[in-house]
């Protein structure tokens, strides 16, 4: 060993007590720090250097417990944790924010045609299907046909939804057919969701005790965190795509949108906003990752 940093710190767990929201909080601010996804090769290549180093018991000189820190989440945030094969850009954490505040704002401002409807609701479901091929389990991967069924699948479903709803809502309050972009995403995530980690349900997923020490395999812990996950996504797009709604519609009625610039600019703007300060990182932080299961294993 070389260097004076102690090697008992455990860099495989998050560096902030994860029992408190705010401990959960700096951990998800820092996974999704969009600043990540501008880092050159060389310096996330020498962040693997460092964490690999160190967990064979080499510190280099100097290195400080802050640095050991930022590299690892420079590594966990471009390398896939089980694999570890470096993750395509856009399908990374720390994408999340930039991308689904664009994708959303735009579906959001592009609702009212046919066409508009289906490249948004297209491209939404492009980039999760990235998300979810990157960020795939490393203990039930995902094959081509089994992504390409839930592409077509949850695709097919936002567009249907958004499509018909749109029908529905012509001759209704302008309020509900603003909610039609939040409705095909919800739709889409109950039927993506379920099909990506369809292998999961089959097979299970790991389940450890206190310590992390793998007992086996479950998959009645996979269909209570594939519910999970279901329901998490949802409410994550709530804030964007739930909440201007309410804003618009209020705003309409006040002089401050009798001006002549397009409403549906604020609308995306509003979007932006809430996606930016309430999406991943603080949506994510309500609850623990892990979760208490009661079950035998394999079962």
């Amino acid at each position: 060993m070389s260097g004076e940093l102690p090697l008992n710190i455990n860099i495989k767990e998050p560096r902030w007590d994860q029992s408190t929201f705010v401990g959960r909080a700096n951990h998800f601010f820092t996974v999704t720090d969009p600043r990540n996804i501008l880092l050159t090769n060389e310096q996330l290549e020498n962040a693997r250097k460092i964490i690999h180093d160190y967990r064979q018991g080499i510190v280099p000189p100097g290195l400080t417990e802050n640095e050991l820190w930022r590299a690892k989440y420079i590594y966990d945030s471009a390398f896939h944790p089980d694999t570890g094969e470096k993750m395509i850009l856009i399908g990374r954490m720390s994408a999340q924010v930039p991308m689904n505040m664009t994708i959303t704002g735009c579906m959001m401002t592009f609702y009212r045609t046919t066409p508009a409807v289906l490249f948004w609701q297209w491209i939404n479901q492009s980039f999760n299907a990235v998300v979810n091929y990157t960020n795939r389990s490393g203990d039930a991967p995902l094959t081509v046909n089994e992504l390409g069924t839930a592409y077509v699948s949850a695709t097919t479903g936002a567009v249907a939804t958004a499509l018909g709803l749109n029908a529905l809502t012509k001759h209704v309050s302008p309020l509900i057919g603003r909610f039609v972009p939040f409705a095909a995403v919800a739709a889409a995530n109950c039927i993506n969701i379920p099909l990506m980690r369809q292998r999961e349900l089959k097979v299970g997923i790991p389940v450890t005790d206190e310590n992390g020490n793998r007992l086996g395999e479950s998959a009645n812990a996979a269909k209570q965190a594939i519910a999970q996950v279901v329901i998490s996504r949802i409410l994550m797009a709530a804030p964007g795509m739930a909440i201007p709604p309410f804003i618009m519609n209020t705003l309409e009625k006040k002089a401050f949108l009798k001006v002549p610039v397009d409403e549906r600019t604020y609308s995306s703007w509003t979007s932006w906003l809430l996606f930016g300060i309430c999406h991943t990182p603080v949506l994510r932080s309500v609850s623990s990752e892990k979760f208490h299961v009661c079950d035998q294993l394999g079962g």
